[in-house]
């Protein structure tokens, strides 16, 4: 395992439901880690398999230190070469970087029944792949509105990658950076619990 990157499992050997969740994909969006950190803290009986990687990326920018955005390197058929002076540069190919190798990896290996990325600041829950009743889920909780669409072109996406091609439902709920972090952070805490118990 690269050392730059934490991955953290909480594991009920009975289940066989796996959920992977990760924080801080850019690194300039760093309160998935406050998140999944202050979460962690807590100790109860659970009875999903969680898989945390509370920090992706930690460049302390939005590319990683290679000066990729890491959620345009996946390798999906729509990956593209783009323009290496962009914020949305996703390599010079797909699965370039060691994050996103780490990731690759990690999906080929476990059977994830779904994955949740914290991004911000969109203040929406998006979906890829068979995960609207996840969103809708996650929407009641953080009182966020859902969409399956983000908006603009995401050639290399991990929610393309994940959810679209590979069928694993997934999230990429976009925080609202103007929300009280410490309230937010509750309804987070609420969310995971679901997940690890309830989903």
């Amino acid at each position: 395992m690269n050392n730059k990157i934490k991955l953290i499992k909480k594991e009920n050997k009975i289940s066989d439901k796996n959920i992977l969740i990760i924080g801080v994909f850019h690194g300039d969006e760093p309160q998935g880690e406050y998140f999944i950190n202050s979460y962690l803290q807590k100790d109860f009986l659970f009875k999903n398999n969680l898989y945390f990687i509370p920090k992706l990326n930690s460049s302390n920018k939005r590319k990683n230190i290679n000066n990729v955005d890491l959620n345009r390197n996946f390798p999906t058929k729509n990956w593209v070469l783009g323009e290496v002076d962009s914020d949305y540069f996703g390599g010079f190919e797909p699965n370039s970087e060691i994050e996103t190798q780490f990731l690759v990896d990690l999906i080929n290996k476990n059977n994830f029944s779904a994955i949740i990325t914290i991004h911000s600041p969109y203040k929406v829950v998006n979906f890829d792949g068979p995960a609207e009743e996840l969103a809708n889920v996650a929407s009641s909780i953080l009182g966020y509105p859902t969409s399956s669409d983000i908006g603009y072109p995401t050639p290399g996406s991990f929610g393309t990658y994940c959810g679209i091609e590979r069928k694993i439902p997934t999230l990429t709920i976009e925080i609202d950076e103007e929300e009280n972090m410490e309230l937010l952070n509750k309804k987070f805490h609420t969310f995971f619990e679901y997940l690890e118990n309830d989903f």
